[in-house]
Order: C-alpha cells, then sequence, then structure tokens
C-alpha cells in the first residue's frame, strides 16, 4: 500500500464524473488500500477515488467504527437535516457550513463486489453524502452557506458559545 497524492481543488479531474467499477481486479484492490492509508494519513473520515486521479465509483469512509467500502453507491434514501461544519482534504485549511440530510440509506457493492445496503445517521449520513458527491465532480464549497473560512477560524457558533 501506499499513500497516494490527493488532488486539491482546480484539478480538472475533481469536476469530472466517475465510471461504475464493473469487477474486481488487483489495480482495484490496491486502489482501495492506497485510499484507506491516505485517508489516515491525512487524518480525513472520507476519501473518494477522484481525489486521487482515479475516475472510479469508489468511496471509502471512517467515522471511528472501521473502516467503509462503497463501491458505485448510490444513495436511496434520505430524512431530516443537519447544518455542522465541514472540510475535505481536496481543499486543504478550509471549512465551511453546509446543510446535510440527517440520515442516508446507500446501496453499493464491498469489496467482494457483493451488494449491500448501509444506514447512516449524523456524521456517517454527511461522511456518505460528501464523498458521493466527489463521484459526481461536486464539491462541498458549492454547498457552502457562509462562505470559505480558514481552519483555526472561530464558527459563529464557538463565538456565541463563550
Amino acid at each position: 500500500m501506499a499513500i497516494r497524492q490527493v488532488r486539491e481543488i482546480g484539478d480538472d479531474i475533481l469536476a469530472k464524473q466517475s465510471k461504475e467499477v464493473t469487477k474486481m481486479t488487483l489495480r482495484t484492490k490496491i486502489l482501495i488500500g492506497d485510499m484507506l492509508e491516505t485517508m489516515y494519513e491525512k487524518n480525513g473520515v472520507g476519501l473518494a477515488a477522484p481525489q486521487v486521479g482515479v475516475l472510479k465509483k469508489i468511496v471509502v469512509i471512517d467515522v471511528g467504527d472501521g473502516p467503509v467500502v462503497l463501491i458505485n453507491p448510490e444513495i436511496m434514501e434520505t430524512s431530516g437535516e443537519q447544518t455542522g461544519e465541514e472540510g475535505c482534504l481536496s481543499v486543504p485549511g478550509k471549512w465551511g457550513i453546509v446543510t446535510r440530510p440527517n440520515h442516508v440509506k446507500v446501496r453499493a457493492l464491498n469489496q467482494e463486489m457483493e451488494p449491500f445496503e448501509l444506514e447512516g445517521e449524523e456524521l456517517l449520513a454527511r461522511a456518505i453524502c460528501h464523498e458521493v458527491d466527489h463521484l459526481y465532480g461536486r464539491l462541498y464549497v458549492d454547498k457552502v452557506e457562509d462562505g470559505l473560512h480558514d481552519v483555526g477560524e472561530e464558527s459563529a457558533s464557538e463565538e456565541t458559545e463563550e
């Protein structure tokens, strides 16, 4: 496994749509391992294949409950709403306030190319939506409600709590 370079905002590949994975190959297995290693090395909670320069519908996520691999993920249902801070490894040093569904149901394939469904709430729901957006060339910066902020800059909610 290897740490891969994370593509950053402005790189054309981040604006392109990914292609479906039709079979599991050795290259795809290596890509998934590299994506997990890169995500952990960069302290992220999710990473999509386009972020490492590969236009395949593959997402890895770990919100603290262990790694989840989603191949060809398709969001089936959403409900509720949550508004909170969001960042991205492809937009380093920045964050913004984004509203996402609070509950998400996704259908995907696992690493054995077997279909499964996953339901997530709160951070997991946010991560699924964020990473699936990457597969369609969308970045969270297009959904930011109050502009981008530098990491370390206090949010309005932190300022009012003092």
